[in-house]
């Protein structure tokens, strides 16, 4: 993967926050979403690559959405032959999840991002639809917590080597009924608990990085999100670890979820034979080039969201690679009468 494309993905990201802010505080989660989606896709679309959805918003029969299997990239599209050379192409995974937090945009509060990882082909869990029980932790803990221990040894173990105590510890956490015991444990060590009601890719980021404040993500979020945080925190070198969980029991996500069996079913089409797994983020995000990259939407803890001025726009994103060992924050102002017509402002 180039450095071209990097910066095209750069321009992917921010197009998607663009077009989702606009959206911000109306309380239209669902358009909010596919605002960011087209936007996302457009730009997709005008770059020299063939890429393949690994993780998306779901099947082909949900579209406008990025599906499941979904191609984009100029490579791919009706009138390829004038446009595509092939001397050139790039073949891709791509992981996104184009409006992170739209609950978090319809309502104006923080947290909500733009966010894809790619990898060469191959280079991406494929995971399914579900649950994964997750652990990020900051790059001195890597190897050292283990999403099987209690809270209270991780919590003491991060401590230690951050050289803290325990009670100075602040841990994210989402705001969910299945989280009520891990919720008491780690109030009882003495740290500290921060409820977030969605967006833990950004919680992810925000354990990874000194100076935000968070020291660990615990608990069980979505499984596909859980691919393009290990993507993330993997290029940082922190601590990330997930275990798929599918059981309705034991995720209370209070909407149908398949049963059990036919889950175990599409996870050995998928080629995953040991349910109860856990995946180390080189694993989940285990090609030779990974590159993450995010836009915030709305503020965050690293990225400040989308502002409107007369004229333009300003948006602020994070670009992570494991190829060049970087992390770069871009600070980009969009002129008006030069953003694309699927952006002029509504």
């Amino acid at each position: 993967m180039d450095n071209t494309l990097g910066l095209q993905i750069i321009e992917v990201v921010e197009q998607a926050a663009i077009a989702s802010a606009q959206l911000m505080g109306t309380g239209l989660k669902d358009e909010a979403d596919e605002a960011a989606v087209e936007a996302m896709r457009e730009r997709f679309n005008q770059i020299q690559m063939r890429g393949r959805i690994v993780i998306g918003e779901g099947t082909r029969d949900e579209a406008p959405m990025l599906y499941i299997g979904e191609e984009v990239g100029i490579c791919t599209q009706p009138n390829a032959a004038e446009f595509c050379r092939l001397e050139e192409l790039t073949e891709i995974d791509i992981a996104v999840d184009p409006c992170e937090g739209t609950n978090l945009v319809a309502t104006g509060r923080n947290g909500s991002m733009a966010v894809l990882a790619i990898s060469e082909k191959g280079g991406l869990l494929n995971a399914p639809d579900v649950y994964m029980q997750k652990l990020a932790a900051p790059p001195q803990c890597r190897g050292k917590v283990h999403i099987d221990y209690p809270a209270a040894k991780n919590l003491q173990i991060i401590a230690d080597c951050l050289d803290r105590s325990v009670e100075e510890l602040v841990v994210i956490v989402m705001d969910r009924s299945r989280h009520d015991n891990l919720i008491a444990d780690i109030r009882a060590t003495g740290a500290r608990v921060r409820l977030i009601s969605d967006g833990d890719i950004s919680a992810a980021l925000s354990a990874a990085f000194s100076g935000t404040g968070i020291h660990a993500l615990m608990g069980i979020g979505a499984a596909p999100e859980g691919v393009i945080s290990a993507a993330a925190l993997r290029c940082l070198g922190a601590h990330f670890q997930g275990r798929l969980i599918y059981d309705p029991e034991v995720v209370k996500a209070g909407t149908y979820l398949p049963s059990m069996e036919e889950t175990e079913r599409e996870l050995r089409e998928k080629g995953i034979e040991d349910f109860d797994k856990v995946y180390e983020a080189e694993e989940l995000a285990s090609g030779k080039e990974v590159l993450f990259a995010a836009c915030g939407i709305t503020n965050g803890d690293l990225m400040r969201g989308v502002r409107l001025f007369k004229g333009g726009i300003r948006t602020e994103s994070l670009v992570i690679s494991s190829q060049s060992k970087t992390v770069r924050f871009v600070d980009t102002i969009h002129v008006k009468e030069h953003l694309p017509n699927y952006l002029q402002l509504r």
